[in-house]
């Protein structure tokens, strides 16, 4: 794929939005939770549009008849899509669902439900990173990074190369030091992508299956993985 092919690769958005959200302590699920009069993954989802995306994959679970039904009613629209994640087995899992319905030569932006203040330049940023070949990350620098996956680098350079991002609970003491952390955004070529998925296993602390993991395949296959670093969460 040439360099002008990669840019102009088209963009399907996916957006995790199963989690029941316990700390909230509400009936209500987490992403129907309102911010200015929204809910949040009505923010979200507004976004992905402004992105011009193909498609918006919305992945529900907890709550999934409620959500879909709500998102129905604001953001309807031929490219939005819902698929179900039944049990809740992490977030690889969660992406795992909405393979079928995404095609192998876009570039998959994903996104959380519940952070509806992400900018839209800040993802055109982000997938101009990936370029259609490469596994982009957004991180950020956090002076408390606790519970949050740390960016690890070959080496500690600002610009050295993404080697894994390591989960909190399955961190050394070394990497808990690490204040880069993923954002939990990505931006990604969907064909490598599905073959990542399908390699994902649930051999970790938290017996889930982490997205994050998808990290270390790409490196192991030779695959490019470069951090769009932001200094500021509200970007």
């Amino acid at each position: 794929m040439n360099d002008k092919a990669q840019a102009t690769a088209p963009v399907d958005v996916v957006i995790m939005a199963a989690g029941k959200g316990t700390r909230m302590k509400s009936r209500l699920p987490k992403v129907l939770h309102r911010l200015a009069g929204r809910a949040l993954l009505g923010h979200v989802l507004d976004t992905a549009a402004r992105l011009q995306a193909r498609s918006r994959v919305v992945i529900t679970g907890h709550g999934a008849d409620e959500v879909e039904a709500a998102m129905r009613g604001v953001a309807d629209g031929a490219d939005l899509h819902f698929v179900r994640q039944e049990p809740q087995l992490g977030t690889g899992h969660a992406v795992q669902q909405a393979v079928p319905v995404l095609p192998d030569d876009g570039i998959v932006v994903v996104l959380s439900g519940d952070v509806p203040l992400t900018q839209a330049d800040t993802l055109r940023a982000l997938i101009e990173r990936c370029g259609g070949s490469r596994l982009a990350l957004l991180t950020i620098d956090f002076a408390d990074p606790t519970g949050y996956g740390r960016i690890v680098r070959a080496s500690s350079g600002p610009d050295a190369a993404v080697q894994a991002i390591v989960e909190h609970k399955d961190a050394s003491d070394e990497q808990r030091r690490i204040t880069e952390v993923y954002s939990g955004i990505m931006a990604v070529p969907a064909r490598p992508l599905k073959g990542w998925l399908a390699r994902l296993d649930n051999r970790n602390a938290q017996q889930e299956y982490y997205l994050t993991d998808v990290v270390r395949f790409a490196v192991s296959d030779g695959v490019e993985v470069v951090a769009h670093r932001i200094q500021d969460a509200l970007q």
